[in-house]
């Protein structure tokens, strides 16, 4: 049976500029015919990763081209203290091994960083901690061979082999496992997401606006005539649709049938979706508006569900009016008439802030805690 979680989020952010485009401006998208507020799906990722950190190290993996500095750290300090281990020896047997991963004629290389003279690898590498630590392993284990001119065909796929992991439960990180990973060098590591993610839009139009600033020198003298420098920064507010769904069977796949760390990493997933926000240009705005509508459905053997139509037709708030009331009621309504119009197994659970007639729309809890804990336990059977 397949079950899928489906998260829909209304979040009503003060003026802001979260998610910039290539010129500063506030990222956009045209829909339902009008311009509408956009935070990119990659965006809403990012600011999940972050804080998966502060939750658990192991959720967590590292998308870096310096893994080189990582492994150096983690080579076992008994194979550092020999001899033969000099500093450039450790980083030529570290290159040899980075230069045996890769596929056919497609091989990660090591470069020197001309500004720096730091050593890098020519792609970005998303490993987690413990597949780092199993490199390292067999780096050290094959140490003296990878110091020669030629390294032999076993010693190459002992460290190739070292990625797989497959023994090993903790191997992946839940962000690995939710989100993917394409590695072109490494086709066989690539990981199919159990989770997709929403470019989250307004519920309504907007329209750029400006701010215009201007600084003034503290240790100028005495005539503070005129600024000493000026500017303007684009922002918008908006209230943003946000959605995310997780397929539970490949999220238990993907952590090799753990099913006890798929629930707690579901768990945080669900969590750091609601309250994870993206950083940008915050120290500028202080845009720290927590979502006053959420609402999770888990159903089963049934095709997923974005309600963004619901506001193919822009919101207008009237005077006096609530945008995010009128969103939620507007959501409530389109989830109905679907759910009338294609029947399906399913269970909603709702966090309604907004205080929007949902007219039957999902169960209302009081918290999020207890719209995560039904989520789970209707996850769980």
């Amino acid at each position: 049976m397949k079950t899928l979680i489906e998260v829909h989020i209304l979040q009503n952010f003060a003026p802001s500029n979260l998610n910039r485009d290539d010129t500063g401006a506030p990222k956009d998208a045209f829909f339902g015919g009008t311009r509408r507020a956009r935070v990119s799906s990659q965006c809403n990722k990012r600011a999940v990763r972050e804080y998966f950190k502060t939750q658990n190290d192991e959720y967590f993996a590292s998308r870096t081209k310096r893994v080189v500095d990582s492994l150096i750290q983690r080579i076992d300090p008994k194979v550092r203290d020999e001899k033969s281990c000099t500093p450039e020896n450790l980083e030529k047997a570290i290159t040899a091994a980075i230069n045996c991963i890769g596929s056919g004629d497609k091989k990660v290389k090591v470069e020197k960083d001309k500004k720096s003279g730091q050593l890098k690898t020519d792609v970005l590498l998303f490993l987690s901690k413990a597949e780092v630590d199993a490199l390292a392993a067999a780096i050290a284990a094959n140490f003296n061979e990878l110091l020669k001119s030629k390294i032999g065909i076993d010693v190459a796929k002992t460290i190739t082999d070292s990625l797989d992991g497959k023994e090993n439960k903790s191997r992946l990180t839940l962000d690995i496992a939710l989100f993917g990973r394409m590695l072109a060098v490494m086709p066989e590591k690539n990981q199919n997401a159990a989770c997709q993610v929403a470019h989250a839009i307004s519920t309504h139009a907007v329209e750029r606006e400006f701010d215009f600033y201007t600084a003034v020198d503290d240790l100028k003298p005495e005539d503070t005539a005129g600024a000493d420098m000026m500017g303007t920064v684009e922002f918008n507010s908006a209230c943003y649709y946000r959605y995310a769904v997780v397929d539970w069977a490949k999220l238990v796949e993907n952590l090799q049938d753990d099913t006890e760390l798929a629930a707690k990493g579901l768990h945080t997933f669900l969590q750091g979706f609601v309250m994870a926000e993206p950083t940008g240009k915050q120290n500028s705005f202080a845009a720290h508006n927590p979502p006053e509508f959420v609402a999770v459905t888990v159903c089963q053997d049934a095709a997923p569900r974005n309600l963004a139509n619901a506001f193919e037709t822009a919101i207008r708030a009237k005077a006096g009016e609530s945008l995010t009331r009128r969103s939620a009621e507007e959501l409530a309504k389109k989830g109905k008439a679907l759910e009338k119009a294609y029947p399906r197994k399913s269970q909603t659970f709702v966090l309604n802030l907004a205080t929007a007639e949902l007219d039957g729309f999902g169960n209302v809890k009081g918290s999020l805690d207890e719209v995560l804990d039904e989520t789970l336990k209707a996850v769980r059977g």
